[in-house]
């Protein structure tokens, strides 16, 4: 069972996160975003399976909830308009992002290849949220502190550019 489930979800992820990309139903950033949500609703489904409960829980919780909310936001608030259904590809552009997946699949396959991973390799499940919360906030409060300012400078930024000029 477990099996099945890996493949559904781990299908479900390639899935969405192309549609994210390259949405054939329509060309409105708001349907992208959804198809976020469901990439990443998937993925915490593979956390789960991983019996990696607590960032399954910070996926559905920050990146399903906060992010997504902000990026609807920023799209809502910019009034971003849906593009023409007849508009042609740029020639240049695609040609362009071929030769960047075939970089990108290149770096991958050779990171995979000198990884030296093979199947002997054992999950190892140590560690508990409260472990993980003390070490966030001894070992690594200055970066989570850092990641709070860049969050609050985005927040900022959101509302300065939603803020109509008054002249």
């Amino acid at each position: 069972m477990q099996e099945l489930l890996f493949y559904i979800f781990s299908g479900l992820t390639l899935l969405c996160g192309f549609l994210v990309v390259a949405n054939p139903f329509t060309r409105n950033p708001v349907t992208s975003a959804m198809f976020l949500v469901l990439t990443i609703a998937s993925m915490a489904g593979l956390f789960v399976l991983l019996h990696a409960f607590f960032l399954a829980a910070v996926q559905v919780m920050v990146y399903a909830g906060a992010v997504i909310v902000l990026f609807l936001f920023v799209i809502m608030l910019l009034d971003v308009r849906e593009v023409e259904k007849h508009q042609h590809p740029q020639i240049l552009s695609g040609v362009f992002g071929l030769l960047g997946l075939l970089v990108i699949s290149g770096m991958l396959i050779k990171a995979i290849v000198s990884s030296g991973i093979d199947n002997t390799l054992q999950p190892q499940l140590e560690g508990t949220t409260k472990a993980l919360g003390i070490k966030l906030f001894t070992d690594y409060v200055l970066p989570f502190e850092i990641m709070g300012v860049l969050l609050l400078v985005g927040m900022m930024g959101v509302v300065l550019l939603s803020k109509k000029k008054l002249r």
